[in-house]
């Protein structure tokens, strides 16, 4: 007997592994059709104490991977740039204009997820900021993106001029940290397991076959 599977996916938006992880998400859940699963998007911030405006992305990734980490980000570029094509998506380092705070974007998600098109929405902050060059940190960019997911736009940029939900967002993250996710994207499985990393369809698929086999756990 196999059990319905619910996955939380802890992620920032400006992580380059989140984007392709989604992709191999979506693959990973078209080997296994017949398993009912429900995807949970959990936010992360890689680097919170970011300003609320950014900062100029070259001068953060200068500041971030210089010295002896300057070859670790060229292997990690170079290993992104040639996957991407199999994913279907881009990345397009060279032209991003501000590492945003990430705040903002979460809770876009947040709502996102309240209205039934979470996927929809990551889709779009992921690709704004690593295909268009978009700043996904500015309130009129977010609230675009929200009414292309299916959100009310308009709605959408009167709750980021506000700090709704803001806490929750931040208590959400410590409690994802407290359980010990270090790094993202981490898959958590039917709250019994997890998978860290943008792990190919197949090693997904096997995930969530494995947790189709006993129920999720409860509160």
């Amino acid at each position: 007997m196999t059990h319905p599977v619910s996955i939380d996916i802890v992620a920032d938006l400006v992580c380059p592994w989140c984007w392709l992880g989604k992709r191999n998400w979506d693959a990973a859940r078209k080997l296994v059709p017949d398993i009912p699963v429900d995807t949970v998007w959990r936010p992360y911030q890689l680097d919170p104490d970011l300003p609320r405006e950014g900062r100029p992305y070259r001068e953060y990734m200068k500041a971030k991977f210089s010295g002896s980490n300057t070859e670790r980000w060229t292997q990690m570029r170079t290993y992104l740039e040639q996957a991407a094509p199999a994913a279907g998506i881009e990345f397009h380092f060279d032209s991003i204009p501000v590492r945003p705070n990430t705040l903002n974007a979460h809770r876009v998600l947040r709502w996102a997820a309240g209205q039934g098109v979470a996927d929809a929405a990551a889709e779009g902050l992921f690709r704004a900021f690593f295909a268009e060059s978009e700043d996904i940190g500015d309130p009129a960019v977010l609230a675009r993106i929200a009414g292309e997911a299916g959100l009310d736009a308009a709605l959408t940029a009167e709750l980021l001029a506000s700090d709704r939900d803001e806490a929750e967002i931040r208590d959400e993250e410590a409690f994802f940290r407290k359980l010990g996710v270090t790094g993202v994207p981490t898959y958590i499985f039917n709250g019994r397991f997890a998978v860290s990393g943008a792990q190919e369809p197949q090693v997904l698929a096997d995930a969530i076959r494995q947790a189709s086999l006993e129920p999720a756990e409860t509160d």
